[in-house]
C-alpha cells in the first residue's frame, strides 16, 4: 500500500512540473531539407546477466548437488561448472496421488515409480545448457582408443531440454530458470504416454499446478510438484471381444471434477563418481541384469557385456579390510537400510522389518555383519523423508489389490543399486489368507478361520517382506528351487522344521500342500534357505587383488564349481522356461504327480468344511465362495504343473567347462506318469468339487459345464501345437523317449474307456469326450505357418524358443488322422452293442463329427 502511494504522489508531481513549463516553437525547416532520422531504439540487451542481477538478495538459498535459488514464485538452478558433462539419475515418483484402487501394473499409490531417466548438463551454444537423456546401449569402455570416438559418433544422446543460461558465475557456476520445466510435462521427470493415455488424462492445467517444494542434499536434490491434469469422464462401453493392450482405468476424480491432481517428487541423484566395479551376469545365479554393447580395441566382434545389480557394501577402513580377508565379519561403511512406512498399521510394523532383516543370516556368509536392517519409521520424525532419493521403504499402500513387489533404482553404468521402494498393498493379507487356507488348512488348525489370528498373520507378512526385499538385493526368482525337495520330505516333520520346504525363498513354492494331517508338520512356509544364502555370498562377497570384472568372474566360477554345483539344493532354475517342468511356481517337490495328488488329497479334505471354516453369523456366503473358489483355483494349479511334464524339456545352464547336454527331454516315465494322474484326476469326473452342501448356496448350477471347461483346457494345452512338435522332436533325437503315438494312445484310452466296458456315459463323461474330438479335429485343421526363412532360435526374457513349426508339414497332423480313424472305428463297432439310449445317442453324433472331420466334403 505504502509503495502505492508514494508513486502516485510522483506521478502528480512530475504532471504539475509540466504544466508550468512553457511551450517552445520549433525552428521551422528549410524547403526541401529531410526531416531529421528518428533516433534508433537502443539494442535490448540478450544473454546472461550479471550474476547478482538474477540472484538478488530477495533470493531464498539452499545448497547441494545443484544449489537452488527461490526468488518469490521462481525456482533457478545453479549448475556448478564441476557438474557439467557429469551423468545422473532422474527418479519421479508418485508422492500423492488422486488415482483408483485396483489399477494393477500402473503407478497409483504414493511411492510408486513414474519415470527414471540418466541425464547430463552441458553447455550449448547461443547461451543455453541442454539437458541431454543418457541411453547405456552401445559402448566403448576405453576413453582412449579411437573406437571410442567412433560409438560417440554413432550414439548421440537426445536434447531432452534446453535451457537459457540467466547468469555466469565466473569459472564457478551457470544459472538457469527451471520453474516452467518442472511445471510442465517432459519425457525425462513425466509420467509416459501409455500411463497417461490409461487414466485418460489430457493436458497439465497450468492454473492448477505449482512447485510445491525443491530440496537439496550433497548428493541429491527433491522437486515436490503438485500437478492437475485434465481428465476424460468415464463414459459407458460395450464390453469389447478382444482386450485392449493398454490397460483402462476410470478415476473418481474426473467423474468429480474432470481433472486429477496429483503430487509427484522428482529426485536427481548424482552417480558415483567412483563406479562400483561390475559383477558380471553368469545364467547359473539368478540376479537381474543389465548391460551394454561394448565395441573394444582389440575385439574382432561386438561384445553384449552384462552385469547384476546389487549393492555397494565395502570396508570403512583398510583394518577392517584386513579382518575381513581373515575371515571375520566385519560392518559395511554404508549398511542397506529400509524405512518402514509410518502408514503401515502399527502391529504389522515389526513382520515387515524381521523380513528386512531375516537376510542377515545370508549376508554374514558372504563376510558382513549387521548388514542390511529395517527401522520402524515414527510419523513424528521429520527429519527422514521416504521421497528423499537417499532412503529406501517399504511404503504401504491403501488398497485392494491383493499383490506385493519389490523393484530397484540401479546405476545403468554397473548395477550398483542406488535405492529401492517396496510397495505393500493392504489387499496382499486377504491373498495370503486365501493361499494358506486353501494350502495348510488341512494340516494346520490355525487356518480354519475366516480372521486369522495376528501371530500367524504377521508371520505370514514376514515371509512375503523377505520376498519382495530379496528382489529388491537383486535376486529374481528361482522356480527351480522346491525341485530340490524330494516330495516325502515335505512330510517329514524334522526336515522341514530344518530346512523348510523350498531351498530358496525366491521360488513361487508358498506353502507346504503335501504334508498330510497325520504327519505332524508344523512348518509350512518359506524362510531365507540354502540357495539364497548361497546366492548373496556370490554377489557381495568381496574379491580383493582383481582389477577388472572378468578376473572375478574365474573366481566365481571356481565357487560355482566348487559349492553349487555338487549341491541340487543351490541350483538356480530361471522362471522364464516355458517348458522345463522342473521350474514351475507355485508348485512344491521333485515330483508334481505325487506331490499334486497328495494336494488333492487335502482339497478332498477342505472342501467338506468349507462352511464351517467360512462361516459368519449374519453375513451371506460371500467367503464361502471365495473359499470354494480358490481350491478350484488350486486345484487348477496342480493340473497345470503336471501338464508340463509332457513335452517338457530340461533345461540345466552350464558354463562351457561343464560337461553334459544343457537340454534333455522329460524322461519317458514322468511323461506317462503325468497322463495317467490327468486321466485319474481330471478325465474321471473329480465329483468331489461337485459338493452340494456348497454349490447349492453359491451358484444356481451343480458345476456341470464349469467341469467341462477345466477338462478342455487342460486338453488343449496337451494337444497345442508346439508341445506336440517338441514330444516329436525329443523322440527323433532319444531311444526310448515318449512318443506322439503314445500321447493320443494313452489320452484316448483314458478319456474313451466305456468303449472297452460298454458302461453307460454319464453327462460329464459325454462332455469329455466330445471336447476329445473337437480338439483333435481342431488340431487336424490347424493353418500352416509362414517359414519367414527362420530357422534361429530366439531369446525371450532369457528363455530360448524354437521357431514355430508347421503342423501341416510334420506328424502331428498325421498321428491325429490315424486316431481318429482308430476312434471312428472304435466307436462303429461299440454302438451296435450300447444298451444305454443316451450313451448310443452320444456316439452316434462323436462319429458323425469324426467322419466330418477325416472327410470334409
Amino acid at each position: 500500500m505504502f509503495k502505492s502511494l508514494t508513486l502516485l504522489s510522483s506521478f502528480v508531481a512530475l504532471t504539475a512540473i509540466a504544466q508550468d513549463r512553457k511551450p517552445t516553437t520549433p525552428t521551422p525547416a528549410s524547403p526541401g531539407t529531410p526531416p531529421p532520422a528518428a533516433a534508433a531504439p537502443a539494442p535490448a540487451k540478450t544473454g546472461p546477466k550479471a550474476y547478482k542481477e538474477v540472484i538478488t538478495d530477495k533470493s531464498k538459498t539452499t545448497k547441494g548437488l545443484f544449489i537452488v535459488h527461490k526468488i518469490e514464485e521462481k525456482y533457478f538452478f545453479e549448475l556448478p561448472d564441476s557438474l557439467m558433462g557429469k551423468e545422473m539419475m532422474a527418479v519421479t515418483r508418485l508422492s500423492q496421488s488422486s488415482t483408483t484402487p485396483g489399477s494393477v501394473g500402473l503407478p497409483a499409490y504414493g511411492g510408486e515409480l513414474l519415470n527414471r531417466q540418466v541425464v547430463r548438463f552441458e553447455k550449448g551454444p547461443e547461451n543455453k545448457v541442454f539437458m541431454r537423456a543418457v541411453a547405456y546401449i552401445n559402448v566403448s569402455e576405453d576413453v582412449n582408443s579411437p573406437i571410442y570416438k567412433a560409438v560417440r559418433n554413432s550414439n548421440v544422446d537426445p536434447i531432452a531440454m534446453a535451457f537459457d543460461i540467466k547468469a555466469i558465475r565466473k569459472d564457478t557456476s551457470t544459472v538457469i530458470e527451471v520453474t516452467d520445466f518442472f511445471k510442465g510435462e517432459n519425457a525425462v521427470i513425466s509420467m509416459s504416454p501409455v500411463v497417461k493415455q490409461a487414466y485418460k488424462l489430457t493436458t497439465i492445467q497450468t492454473d492448477r499446478t505449482y512447485i510445491q517444494s525443491i530440496k537439496s542434499f550433497p548428493l541429491n536434490t527433491e522437486i515436490k510438484v503438485v500437478k492437475t491434469y485434465g481428465a476424460i469422464p468415464p463414459m459407458p462401453t460395450p464390453p469389447s471381444p478382444v482386450p485392449s493392450p493398454i490397460p483402462s482405468v476410470n478415476l473418481p476424480a474426473s467423474s468429480i471434477a474432470g481433472a486429477v491432481t496429483m503430487e509427484v517428487n522428482t529426485s536427481f541423484i548424482a552417480l558415483p563418481a567412483v563406479p562400483m566395479k561390475q559383477r558380471l551376469f553368469d545364467i547359473r545365479v539368478g540376479y537381474f541384469a543389465n548391460g551394454y554393447r561394448v565395441y573394444g580395441e582389440n575385439s574382432q566382434r561386438t561384445d553384449d557385456k552384462t552385469f547384476v545389480v546389487r549393492w555397494r557394501l565395502e570396508p570403512k577402513n583398510k583394518e577392517d579390510e584386513a579382518r575381513q580377508r581373515r575371515g571375520e565379519l566385519i560392518e559395511p561403511k554404508k549398511p542397506i537400510v529400509y524405512y518402514i512406512d509410518p502408514a503401515t498399521p502399527e502391529k504389522w510394523r515389526k513382520y515387515l522389518k524381521m523380513g528386512v532383516d531375516d537376510w542377515n543370516v545370508a549376508f554374514e556368509k558372504a563376510g558382513w555383519k549387521n548388514a542390511i536392517r529395517g527401522v520402524i519409521l515414527d510419523e513424528k520424525d521429520t527429519t527422514v523423508s521416504l521421497e528423499d532419493a537417499r532412503n529406501s521403504a517399504i511404503r504401504y499402500f491403501a488398497s485392494d489389490i491383493e499383490n506385493a513387489y519389490g523393484p530397484n533404482v540401479h546405476d545403468p553404468r554397473t548395477g550398483e543399486i542406488l535405492e529401492s521402494h517396496i510397495g505393500w498393498y493392504h489387499n496382499v493379507m486377504k491373498l495370503l489368507k486365501k493361499w494358506y487356507m486353501t494350502q495348510a488348512a488341512a494340516a494346520d488348525p490355525r487356518a480354519r478361520k475366516n480372521k486369522f489370528d495376528d501371530e500367524l498373520m504377521g508371520q505370514l507378512i514376514r515371509f512375503v517382506s523377505s520376498h519382495e526385499v530379496g528382489h529388491t538385493l537383486g535376486l529374481r526368482h528361482n522356480y527351480g528351487a522346491s525341485t530340490a525337495t524330494p516330495v516325502e520330505k515335505l512330510r517329514d516333520k524334522d526336515f522341514t522344521s530344518k530346512n523348510g520346504h523350498t531351498s530358496s525363498i525366491m521360488d513361487y513354492a508358498r506353502f507346504n500342500y503335501v504334508a498330510q494331517p497325520e504327519d505332524g508338520v508344523t512348518d509350512f512356509f518359506p524362510r531365507i534357505g540354502d540357495y539364497d544364502i548361497w546366492a548373496i555370498e556370490w554377489a557381495y562377497k568381496p574379491i580383493y587383488d582383481t582389477k577388472t570384472p572378468e578376473e572375478d568372474k574365474v573366481i566365481l566360477n571356481k565357487w560355482y564349481k566348487e559349492k553349487a554345483l555338487p549341491n541340487r539344493r543351490l541350483w538356480f532354475l530361471t522362471e522364464t522356461n516355458p517348458y522345463d517342468p522342473r521350474a514351475q511356481n507355485e508348485d512344491v517337490g521333485d515330483n508334481a504327480m505325487l506331490a499334486s495328488d497328495y494336494g488333492i488329497k487335502n482339497l478332498k479334505r477342505i472342501v467338506p468344511n468349507l462352511m464351517t471354516w467360512t462361516a459368519a453369523e449374519a453375513e451371506d456366503y460371500e467367503m464361502l465362495e471365495e473359499g470354494y473358489n480358490e481350491v478350484v483355483s488350486q486345484y487348477r494349479r496342480y493340473l497345470g504343473h503336471v501338464t508340463k511334464y509332457v513335452g517338457g524339456i530340461y533345461e540345466t545352464p552350464k558354463s562351457m567347462d561343464q560337461e553334459g547336454a544343457v537340454y534333455e527331454p522329460t524322461p519317458k516315465k514322468l511323461q506317462k506318469d503325468a497322463v495317467a494322474f490327468l486321466n485319474q484326476q481330471l478325465f474321471t469326473t473329480p465329483t468331489w468339487l461337485l459338493d452340494a452342501n456348497v454349490l447349492g448356496r453359491i451358484r444356481p448350477d451343480m458345476g456341470v459345464d464349469f467341469v467341462s471347461k477345466i477338462q478342455e483346457a487342460t486338453l488343449t494345452s496337451l494337444f497345442a501345437a508346439d508341445r506336440l512338435q517338441r514330444i516329436i522332436e525329443a523322440s527323433e533325437k532319444t531311444a526310448g523317449a515318449y512318443t506322439l503315438d503314445e500321447l493320443f494312445t494313452d489320452v484316448r484310452g483314458g478319456i474313451w474307456a466305456e468303449l472297452k466296458t460298454r458302461k453307460a456315459t454319464d453327462t460329464h463323461r459325454r462332455n469329455l469326450q466330445k471336447i476329445f474330438v473337437e480338439r483333435m479335429t481342431a488340431t487336424l485343421n490347424l493353418p500352416s505357418v509362414p517359414a519367414f526363412g527362420g530357422t534361429a532360435t530366439a531369446k525371450v526374457f532369457g528363455a530360448v524358443l524354437p521357431p514355430a513349426a508347421d503342423p501341416r508339414k510334420s506328424d502331428i497332423q498325421t498321428m491325429v488322422r490315424a486316431h481318429l480313424t482308430i476312434l471312428q472305428n472304435e466307436i462303429q463297432t461299440a454302438i451296435p452293442t450300447t444298451a444305454d439310449k443316451m450313451t448310443k445317442y452320444h456316439l452316434q453324433d462323436c462319429l458323425f463329427r469324426i467322419k466330418k472331420a477325416l472327410d470334409p466334403k
